[in-house]
């Protein structure tokens, strides 16, 4: 029997059911991809808030045993992590489960409420000792002023006091922290291993400062120089301005042997030098006034050899004097005091002194005085004068010879002698 024949109308009715039929299956499929989609992408989301709720939590329970906030944190640390295991098998994109933002969100604030009301209870937990900590810190700062006060009236010189009281206050601050923060710790022996390792640490990186600090504190108690005096230390030379805790400043003076420095007499040069205090510790200190403000100084007067020297040295002795007076008597007998008191040389003239050396070929006549150390140019210009127009006077004319850059070439024989013939080359 032949099989019956459809008609056109049959067969496009077909058709149009076998479109719309294949236009639902894809709806599914695309239904169930994007379904699929959402599932991983609020996985995917749950999981990155997961690992950082992880992490805060962690952070927190670090700072906690740190600070030694609350007792369960700190029994739980030897406890073993918990086993992970982890599924080789991933389920299918049809059998994820899905989760909704607003269960998300929801997830997030109860861990965050959770987290705070822990801070919350370890705070109000450990609230006596953060008032015994703050106590211990504002006695310890009430105990440096009262130190300072005390030593400031013990101490007569300023520097000395303030020294002892920058070291006491040091101490004081050092035990109150220690005391402070094993109160909040809890463990002695962690604080002590972890203060050696500061220090050590502190020691190693500021190591200049500390130097300038202990220099400060040794000029302080030993009192190498103070505001006023005039030092040098070093290659530096000038009159102390400010003392801070890692620096000395001074006013420059000048200096022949001394570059750059554009006086080359010791006066003052106008700019200021600041050097640290360590130099205290690794050089030397030279102060012309701590104790004793005078200095000696010395004029070298150069004469001919053919002059009257014991008449050349009289005359510079007496107008040394003369000009002087009695100006040197009252500080050679305060130095003299001085010397006594330590047990050194006691014979301080009470005028100048007048000494001869000889030289290539001619003979210095030295006078010797004892001068202010920050008059020494004033009265070596005075002196100069004064012994240059003595020398120079008509009736000194023939017994002192003034004496100027020569050479003498004499003739010597066989038996060593001079032969008689001379020259003299000026």
């Amino acid at each position: 029997m032949a099989a019956p024949r459809l008609s056109s109308t049959s067969r496009s009715r077909s058709a149009s059911r076998s479109r719309r039929m294949s236009r639902r299956h894809r709806g599914r499929l695309r239904g169930r991809a994007g379904a699929g989609g959402v599932a991983r992408g609020a996985k995917a989301n749950l999981r990155s808030f997961r690992q950082a709720t992880i992490l805060a939590v962690a952070i927190t329970a670090l700072l906690l045993l740190l600070l030694g906030l609350g007792e369960e944190v700190q029994e739980g640390v030897g406890d073993p992590p918990p086993q992970v295991t982890l599924s080789a098998e991933t389920p299918p994109a049809d059998t994820v489960p899905v989760t909704e933002p607003a269960e998300v969100l929801s997830e997030a604030v109860g861990e965050a409420r959770q987290t705070a009301a822990d801070l919350r209870d370890a705070f109000l937990a450990n609230l006596p000792q953060y008032l015994v900590a703050f106590a211990v810190l504002v006695l310890a700062w009430i105990l440096s002023r009262l130190v300072r006060r005390v030593v400031g009236r013990a101490f007569r010189q300023w520097e000395r006091a303030n020294a002892v009281a920058a070291l006491s206050g040091v101490i004081i601050w050092v035990l109150a922290v220690g005391i402070a923060t094993s109160v909040l710790v809890g463990d002695v022996r962690a604080l002590v291993g972890s203060l050696g390792l500061i220090g050590l640490a502190l020691s190693w990186a500021l190591q200049s400062p500390i130097e300038s600090f202990t220099g400060w504190l040794m000029n302080g108690m030993r009192g190498y120089y103070r505001v006023g005096d005039r030092i040098a230390v070093g290659d530096v030379l000038g009159d102390v301005f400010r003392i801070d805790f890692f620096t000395t400043t001074v006013w420059e003076i000048g200096g022949p042997e001394r570059s750059g420095v554009f006086v080359t007499a010791e006066q003052p040069t106008g700019r200021l030098i600041t050097f640290p205090n360590n130099e205290v510790l690794t050089g030397s200190i030279v102060n012309f006034t701590r104790d004793f403000p005078f200095v000696w100084d010395e004029l070298t007067v150069p004469v001919a050899n053919e002059s009257d020297l014991r008449y050349a040295v009289q005359l510079l002795n007496d107008t040394a004097v003369d000009l002087m007076g009695d100006a040197m008597a009252g500080p050679a007998e305060t130095y003299e005091q001085i010397l006594r008191e330590r047990r050194l040389e006691t014979s301080i003239p009470r005028s100048p002194q007048v000494f001869v050396s000889l030289d290539d070929s001619w003979t210095n006549i030295t006078v010797r005085y004892l001068v202010n150390a920050r008059e020494r140019r004033l009265w070596k210009s005075r002196i100069s004068l004064a012994a240059m127009e003595a020398f120079n006077a008509e009736e000194h004319a023939e017994r002192v010879i003034g004496v100027y850059p020569r050479r003498q070439i004499m003739f010597v024989g066989e038996d060593g002698r001079p032969t008689g013939g001379e020259e003299e080359v000026r």
